[in-house]
C-alpha cells in the first residue's frame, strides 16, 4: 500500500502543481514505458522465488540475474530512440524514462529471493522502502522546476538506490536461512523468466497500450486529460492485486484451481464494481481536486475504473495460466491486444473513442481468456477422470 501510494502520488503532485497538461502526458506515458520494459522485475521475481523454494543453487540464481539485467538494459538502448520516436518525445526523455529498468530487474529478483524464503515481513519493508526511494527523488525534483525528462531521470536515480538497499536486505538476511539452499536442486535457467515474461508482458502491454498510443492519436493537451484519467484505470487494476497472492497456491493445485480460479475471479469483480461506482461518484471532483482543464474527465473517469478492474479479472486468469505452467493461453490476449492496436491508430481520434476503445479491449480478453482457462482446467480434470484406474 505504502508503494502505490507513493506511485499515486507522483501523478497527483505533477499534475496538480508542476506539470501542464502536455508535459505531464509525456511524464506518464515515459512512466508507462518503463513499466513496459520493466515487466523482466515482475517475471524474475516470480522465477526466483519459485527457485529458491525448489533448494536452486544461489549461484545459478545470480547468473540468471546478471544475464537479465544485462539483457534488459540492451533492450534499453535499441529501444528509446523508438520510443522517442512513436510517442513524440526527446530521445534524452525517452532514455530517462527506462534507464531505470535494468535497476528493476536488480530488484525484482531480490524480492524473489526473499519471497522465496518466506521472510514476509522483511519483504514487505522492502517494498515499502523501494517505494519511496523512487518517489522522494521524483517528487524532489519537480518541486524544484524540472521537466519530464528531469523527473524521470531523478526516479533512475532513485531506483539505483533502491537495488543497492535491496541487495544489502537480501545479503544481511540470509545467514540464517542459506541452508535451505542444495546444489542439486532444480536448475533455473534464463528461459524461464523469458516464459514468465510473456505473459507478464501481455498484461501490463494490456493495461498500458492506449496510455501509449495516446500521444501518437490526441494532440498533446488531450494526451495529458487521458494521462489523468488513466489512474483510476490503474487504481481498480492494481488495487486487488493481493486477491492474486492469496489465491496462488490454490491455482497452482490441480485438484481444485479452477474452482479457485473462479472464486478469485468473483471476489477481484465486486471489488472492481466498487471502485467503478466509487469513480462515477468522484468524477466531479476531478477538476476541484486537480485543475479546472480536466473538466472533459467527469463524466466517464467510470470508465477508467471500469477499464483497469476488468484487467484485473485477466491479472487473475493469467496468473493461474503461470501456476498451471499454461503459459500458451497468453496468446489469446495477444490477438486482443494486437486488435485494439490497430483499432486505435486508425480510428481514433478522441479522448472518449480512446476510453471506449481500451474498455471494450479489456473485456473482450478478460472474458475469453478466462473462458479459455477454465476450458482447459475442464479438459484437464476429465482427462485425469479418464486415466484413474478403477
Amino acid at each position: 500500500m505504502v508503494a502505490n501510494v507513493c506511485a499515486y502520488l507522483i501523478h497527483l503532485t505533477a499534475s496538480r502543481w508542476w506539470l501542464d497538461t502536455a508535459e505531464y502526458g509525456e511524464f506518464a506515458v515515459g512512466l508507462s514505458a518503463m513499466l513496459v520494459l520493466g515487466v523482466a522485475a515482475l517475471a524474475l521475481q516470480a522465477v526466483v522465488a519459485r527457485a529458491v523454494v525448489q533448494h536452486t543453487d544461489p549461484g545459478r540464481i545470480r547468473r540468471v540475474t546478471v544475464m537479465s539485467v544485462v539483457i534488459v538494459a540492451a533492450l534499453v538502448v535499441v529501444v528509446a530512440p523508438l520510443m522517442a520516436w512513436w510517442a513524440s518525445m526527446g530521445v534524452g526523455t525517452a532514455a530517462a524514462a527506462l534507464i531505470a529498468a535494468p535497476m528493476l530487474t536488480a530488484i525484482g529478483s531480490g524480492q524473489g529471493v526473499l519471497q522465496g524464503r518466506g521472510q514476509f515481513r522483511l519483504l514487505a519493508w522492502v517494498l515499502a522502502a523501494v517505494g519511496l526511494l523512487r518517489t522522494v527523488p521524483v517528487i524532489g525534483v519537480l518541486a524544484l522546476g524540472a521537466g519530464p525528462a528531469g523527473a524521470l531521470t531523478a526516479g533512475a536515480v532513485g531506483s539505483a538506490a533502491a537495488a543497492v538497499v535491496v541487495a544489502w536486505a537480501v545479503r544481511s538476511s540470509g545467514g540464517a536461512r542459506s541452508a535451505v539452499f542444495l546444489a542439486d536442486g532444480p536448475a533455473l535457467q534464463l528461459l524461464d523468466v523469458v516464459r514468465a515474461s510473456g505473459v507478464q508482458l501481455v498484461l501490463i502491454v494490456a493495461a498500458s497500450v492506449d496510455l501509449l498510443l495516446s500521444r501518437t492519436v490526441l494532440t498533446p493537451d488531450d494526451a495529458g486529460i487521458y494521462a489523468l484519467g488513466a489512474i483510476a484505470t490503474k487504481v481498480a487494476f492494481w488495487l486487488p492485486q493481493a486477491v492474486g497472492v492469496v489465491f496462488y497456491p490454490r491455482l497452482a493445485d490441480p485438484a481444485i484451481s479452477r474452482r479457485a480460479l473462479t472464486h478469485a475471479i468473483a471476489v477481484v469483480a465486486a471489488i472492481g464494481a466498487v471502485l467503478t461506482v466509487g469513480a462515477a461518484i468522484a468524477g466531479p471532483l476531478v477538476p476541484v481536486v486537480v485543475r479546472p482543464e480536466y473538466q472533459p474527465l467527469v463524466g466517464m473517469l467510470w470508465l477508467f475504473a471500469y477499464t483497469g478492474a476488468t484487467l484485473a479479472v485477466l491479472q487473475v486468469a493469467l496468473l493461474s495460466a503461470i501456476a498451471r505452467q499454461a503459459t500458451a493461453v497468453s496468446v489469446v490476449t495477444w490477438l486482443v491486444v494486437g486488435v485494439e492496436v490497430a483499432v486505435i491508430l486508425t480510428v481514433v481520434h478522441s479522448i472518449v473513442a480512446l476510453a471506449a476503445t481500451a474498455a471494450i479491449a479489456a473485456t473482450v480478453a478478460a472474458l475469453t481468456t478466462t473462458l479459455v482457462g477454465l476450458r482447459r482446467d475442464r479438459m484437464h480434470d476429465a482427462i485425469g477422470v479418464a486415466a484413474t484406474p478403477d
